[in-house]
């Protein structure tokens, strides 16, 4: 509490606009099947490899640079 009584927030805390649209406009937790788990077992195997895909291209731009890099400092 600040020395006036009122309660200080943090940042990022929001503010009363926040807290009513948080609460009436997100709706409910519940009702949702599977948003925890990650849905379907197909939905899971998609993510698995649009995330393999998304590191083997990571990789191979970490790569060129690499040989950008290389290739200028020998000429």
């Amino acid at each position: 509490m600040s020395e006036d009584g009122a309660v200080t927030k943090g940042p990022g805390e929001g503010g009363r606009l926040m807290r009513w649209a948080f609460r009436h406009l997100a709706g409910p937790a519940e009702g949702v099947q599977g948003a925890v788990q990650g849905g379907s077992a197909e939905a899971r195997e998609a993510w698995k490899r649009d995330l393999a895909e998304r590191k083997r291209h990571t990789r191979e731009q970490r790569e060129r640079k690499r040989a950008a890099r290389e290739a200028d400092r020998r000429g």
